[in-house]
């Protein structure tokens, strides 16, 4: 394999941010060809695999639905390693975005659908079918354009080798669940620094908080039995070929359990994979 070449393939729900994407690959180095025609596919690897020209080193390719069953065919087996970013958002927020920006979602450019609605529906449906484990998914809904491009920089900057790595994301129930996880957990059977006064306003960032629920009897079973199986389930997805792992991590406002929790894998783990963390839903308690 080629580890001197790579391609990225974009794909996802259309108003998830695919132009936004590309624009930030670009930026990064990376020769952005857009919608490119799938039945010029052989050419273009051909290209990409004899020619000298440096240019041709780092490629991202953009699809839609309709051709990416057809490209994942076409680049499998080939002598390029292959990375597939796929982008998606919440029917809501997609719903939002074309309302705002007054575009025309593509499937009713082509005459496929007659409503919004009904194009964001069957395209999520075409998607579902083919998407598996292996995709990095980055889930937009609630992600800045500047949350955004940390991600694509982390996942794709071409100073790193491709390895397995892990995100660990702490998040809110009452704000609702994070689409782009591969594992969601629920810590809202843990002891809860909330009905403690002293630590109410704080979060779990605070070692007082940290430490009010990692040191619980609860919270060290539940840390036991939860890593022996993440100890094994992540070197098996590495095995498999993976190269992004999502564990979602809610409480009940995304402020002390789950932040703690979070922190705690993400201690765990990075020394081991590349790991990042996020805390989705800590600046809703502060606003």
């Amino acid at each position: 394999m080629n580890e001197n070449k790579k391609i990225i393939l974009i794909s996802g729900m259309s108003g998830a941010g695919k132009s936004t994407a590309t624009r930030i690959l670009e930026d990064m180095g990376y020769l952005v060809i857009d919608n490119y025609p799938i039945e010029l596919l052989s050419s273009l690897v051909d290209l990409i695999e004899d020619t000298s020209d440096k240019r041709y080193n780092y490629i991202a390719i953009t699809t839609c639905a309709i051709d990416f069953e057809s490209f994942l065919t076409g680049l499998k087996g080939q002598d390029i390693p292959v990375q597939i970013l796929f982008l998606d958002a919440n029917d809501q927020t997609l719903l939002s975005r074309y309302k705002s920006t007054r575009r025309l979602h593509p499937l009713l450019l082509s005459n496929t659908c007659s409503t919004l609605e009904e194009a964001i529906r069957l395209e999520r449906q075409m998607f579902t079918r083919i998407t598996n484990n292996s995709f990095i998914t980055i889930d937009t809904s609630y992600s800045s354009e500047k949350d955004f491009s940390q991600k694509i920089e982390k996942y794709f900057s071409k100073s790193k080798t491709p390895t397995f790595a892990l995100s660990f994301i702490s998040f809110g129930y009452k704000y609702g669940v994070p689409m782009d996880a591969d594992l969601m957990i629920d810590v809202r059977f843990l002891p809860n620094p909330y009905w403690d006064e002293n630590l109410r306003s704080l979060s779990g960032e605070d070692k007082e908080v940290y430490d009010y629920v990692i040191d619980k009897e609860e919270t060290k079973i539940f840390l036991n039995k939860f890593i022996n199986f993440t100890d094994y389930a992540f070197a098996e997805y590495e095995k498999e070929g993976k190269n992004h792992f999502t564990v979602a991590i809610g409480c009940t406002g995304g402020q002390h359990r789950s932040v703690a929790i979070t922190n705690y894998l993400f201690d765990y783990y990075k020394d081991k994979y590349n790991c990042y963390k996020e805390h989705r839903d800590e600046k809703e308690w502060i606003k």
